[in-house]
């Protein structure tokens, strides 16, 4: 069907994960959670910190993480990076319960294919590690979005 196709322009990179460790390092602020993740498909490293005031994970969910250019499902740009809760058209953002919007500072590349990828959503720091076969769509200074949804 078209919807399919056109969620394919969107979505940079979507995989299910399996959170296995929250703040790994100590919880440093107490509005913050960062938690650690292993994507079940692509087998990438997560670490994410998430507003837990907001959005409250646990250790052993399963959440579903999407990073996508736009939220438009018909894969027009952003035209501007403000989420509109009262707009009428559906976005991607209406299947998912949280939604971060943000840029990427760093994509390095270690040996035998691996990219670590660096984003930071408004302070909230992202670091995504793993095959660049799957990680290729996400480029240096790219703004996007990132959304998650609970399985």
């Amino acid at each position: 069907g078209t919807e399919m196709e056109s969620s394919a322009k969107v979505t940079l990179f979507e995989d299910i994960f399996e959170v296995t460790a929250l703040n790994p390092d100590g919880k440093k602020f107490e509005r913050v959670n960062r938690l650690a993740a292993t994507g079940t498909t692509f087998e990438c490293d997560l670490l994410l910190d998430l507003n837990c005031e907001i959005y409250n994970v646990k250790d052993g969910d399963k959440i579903t993480l999407v990073l996508a250019s736009t939220l438009h499902l018909d894969g027009s740009p952003a035209d501007h990076f403000s989420f509109d809760p009262n707009a009428t058209e559906p976005t991607l953002a209406d299947n998912y319960e949280y939604v971060m919007h943000g840029r990427i500072f760093d994509v390095s590349y270690k040996k035998d294919g691996i990219v670590v990828i660096s984003a930071s959503y408004g302070g909230l720091l992202m670091r995504l590690t793993g095959d660049q076969r799957h990680l290729s769509q996400v480029l240096p200074d790219m703004r996007l979005f990132l959304l998650l949804k609970k399985d």
